[in-house]
């Protein structure tokens, strides 16, 4: 109360309220006479202005900022920061860095390896909004003191820590971990294995620059068995790591799943459920739309999520079983409801990613006890998604399909009956007559689930639906060309496919289908010549053994002539990629990243180097945080990919699916008046502004 005193009294004492209380006094004594002699009396300091006390200087103001700042001070002690007071104790210099650094290596000194944390915690935290913490040494570094801190620490810590807590100099299990936990050694040092991961952890959120984040990952992933001992870091680090694999790019998306990898190998059941939930719920957010850049950046996704159920088949199983059975769900929903979003959300590019990655898991581990029982509800599922919709629009869809089928079929060693669904293909009006929608342009059924009117018109479409029939229908025969039933197999087939050649009108898709006929009947008189000396029935298991060796070998005409068409499909997709997006040749880094990644004994050799390239910008934790992305680019990114699902996803039309429930061979023949109603109105050009044009007059004519 003194203090304030004194400082309202010495406010009171500025030019302007100074004259201000000499009148007011002057009227006081004109006014009440007896209460100024009192003044006079008691008060002397009061009624005593001179020309000095009006003259304000300038070291009267500065004495008041003075008591404002200690009254400040007293107040607020963390407004002002320590630096300014003590500059020399909380500046981080390179010199002190590299006195540490030194001690460690050279004498291991306790004391250097502290300092080196608190250093390197206030490294990760800085520019944080928090404040200033109290108890931080340091609070002032420039960007080659924060690149030196990060690259030791990264580098280094791993070894200190290990040898602290009397380790192997790698690897470990959690067992391990568990046991240490009751030792003297951790009481006394698993503060500084919290401090390191949790500082790790938090400027790795901070972090923008992708290799100084694959560099970061890779050195904590020598450290990541300590994660054991920190159930809430390790939830934090996995949901990061997620993070990085499905959005990352160049090598980052390898770094990640590595890491994740390495977490499950040695923690086991502690973060086997969270990541095999967490990877699939990535996968799913990473391929809602498909085009030419992102098939094969969905196949790595793909890929990884197969590797990683590898480390544990059994639990992989159980999860496995759940997200195969949401998927039956959804076409059971599609079955009996027959409404435009339960049929939505089976024809679309999320559902069928994630039959393609069942397939491959189903494919990949289908001699494993623990998943083959999964082929047969999967294949369940992927027959009723075929036969949903059959319509000539969901060609494309049908054919992936089929593809699937024929993948389980060959690794599982099983008949799946598929010829039907292509046969029934080429049934349709839509593949039996002349195209008129011109020639069009190229389709890459690879990228595509539903055709528009206007497409399915065209030569091009055409073509690749008949060649697409073509080689899965021989993919399909080749595998039981070997089959001593072979001829049974295949004589409905062939029947059809003669019917089909004298039925179209298309001279190529005659002589498409006559070629495949020839080696089917080249195929019978293969196998009838060798069934007419075997002795065992149709129901012995010598049966299995028949043409064991010729399929060794592969030389059945109709592996052959499979041969030949995976070589000419090979070629169409690839002349397909190269005149597609150029994004598209990059995303083949992803499948290559993995050979690129070092053993670790050659990555202890090249780890300096490599985090002294990355380690040498000027970026500082807090300046550009992910965190803090701007609101108008986050509504850009949000447009872009709208506007990419709309272009790329068939199934995103305006025209309700129930309607296509009809099949296209009995609609009538006037559908060309509906083609305007159509998605893709791009493809129209002028001929599509002429028929806008000429509709009102139509109607005025009736």
């Amino acid at each position: 109360m003194g203090e304030k005193g004194k400082k309202s009294k010495t406010m009171s004492k500025s030019p302007s309220a100074a004259k201000e209380h000499k009148e007011q006094l002057e009227r006081l004594q004109k006014k009440d006479p007896e209460f100024y002699q009192y003044l006079q009396q008691y008060g002397k300091d009061l009624l005593t202005f001179d020309d000095e006390d009006e003259d304000f200087d300038d070291d009267a103001e500065v004495d008041m900022e003075d008591a404002e700042n200690q009254l400040d001070d007293e107040t607020y002690q963390h407004d002002i920061p320590e630096e300014e007071e003590k500059p020399s104790k909380n500046v981080l210099t390179t010199e002190m860095v590299n006195s540490w650094c030194k001690s460690i290596r050279e004498d291991e000194k306790l004391s250097a390896v502290h300092s080196i944390m608190k250093a390197f915690r206030t490294a990760c935290h800085y520019g944080d909004d928090t404040g200033t913490d109290s108890s931080a040494k340091f609070a002032v570094m420039s960007s080659s003191v924060f690149n030196k801190i990060m690259l030791f620490t990264l580098s280094e810590m791993d070894r200190i820590l290990r040898k602290l807590l009397k380790l192997p100099a790698s690897g470990g299990k959690k067992e391990t971990i568990i046991e240490l936990m009751n030792t003297k050694q951790w009481k006394n040092y698993n503060h500084l294995v919290k401090s390191y991961l949790g500082n790790a952890l938090h400027v790795l959120n901070q972090m923008t620059d992708t290799k100084m984040i694959s560099f970061t990952l890779r050195r904590l992933q020598y450290s990541s068995v300590f994660l054991a001992a920190f159930p809430s870091l390790l939830r934090k680090y996995i949901k990061v790591a997620l993070h990085f694999w499905g959005t990352g790019g160049d090598a980052l998306p390898v770094v990640s799943f590595l890491f994740l990898r390495d977490l499950c190998v040695r923690l086991g059941s502690d973060c086997l459920d969270e990541c095999f939930r967490g990877i699939y719920k990535a996968y799913v957010l990473n391929c809602h739309f498909v085009n030419a850049s992102k098939l094969q950046h969905i196949q790595f996704l793909a890929n990884c999520v197969i590797e990683l159920i590898r480390v544990d088949l059994p639990t992989a199983y159980q999860h496995a079983f759940v997200f195969i059975r949401q998927l039956a769900m959804l076409l059971r929903d599609a079955l009996n409801m027959k409404t435009k979003e339960a049929f939505r959300k089976v024809y679309e590019w999320k559902f069928i990613n994630c039959l393609e990655l069942w397939t491959g898991a189903i494919c990949t581990y289908s001699s494993e006890a623990d998943f083959r029982p999964l082929a047969y509800p999967l294949t369940q599922i992927i027959s009723g998604v075929a036969r949903l919709v059959p319509t000539a629009r969901y060609f494309p869809l049908r054919l992936r399909c089929v593809k699937m089928l024929n993948r389980i079929s060959a690794a599982t060693g099983t008949f799946i009956p598929v010829s039907m669904l292509l046969l029934d293909m080429l049934e349709m009006k839509e593949l039996n007559r002349p195209p008129t929608g011109g020639v069009g342009k190229a389709v890459d059924l690879r990228t595509t689930l539903k055709a528009s009117k206007l497409i399915l018109k065209t030569r091009a479409f055409q073509e690749a639906c008949v060649i697409s029939v073509v080689e899965e229908l021989a993919e399909h025969l080749a595998q039981w060309s070997y089959s001593v039933a072979f001829f049974e197999l295949s004589f409905i087939p062939a029947v059809r496919l003669r019917s089909f050649c004298k039925c179209t009108k298309v001279e190529r898709f005659r002589k498409e289908m006559r070629h495949l006929i020839r080696k089917i009947e080249a195929n019978d008189d293969f196998t009838n010549e060798r069934r007419a000396s075997v002795t065992f029935l149709p129901n012995d298991n010598a049966a299995t053994s028949f043409l064991e060796d010729e399929k060794k070998m592969g030389t059945s005409p109709l592996s052959q002539y499979v041969t030949t068409l995976r070589q000419r499909a090979q070629q169409r997709n690839d002349s397909m990629m190269e005149s597609s997006v150029l994004v598209g040749e990059k995303s083949a880094v992803f499948g290559k990243k993995l050979d690129q990644i070092p053993d670790s004994d050659e990555e202890d050799d090249i780890k300096n180097d490599d985090g002294a390239t990355v380690f040498s910008s000027s970026w500082l934790p807090g300046g550009d945080s992910r965190a803090n992305l701007p609101k108008e680019e986050e509504k850009k990114k949000k447009k872009k990919k709208k506007k990419g699902m709309e272009q790329d996803e068939g199934v995103g039309d305006d025209e309700d699916v129930v309607e296509d429930l009809v099949l296209s061979s009995d609609e009538d023949e006037d559908e060309e008046d509906t083609a305007e109603e159509d998605g893709n109105e791009e493809q129209l050009g002028g001929s599509r502004q002429q028929n806008k044009k000429q509709k009102p007059k139509n109607l005025s004519n009736k």
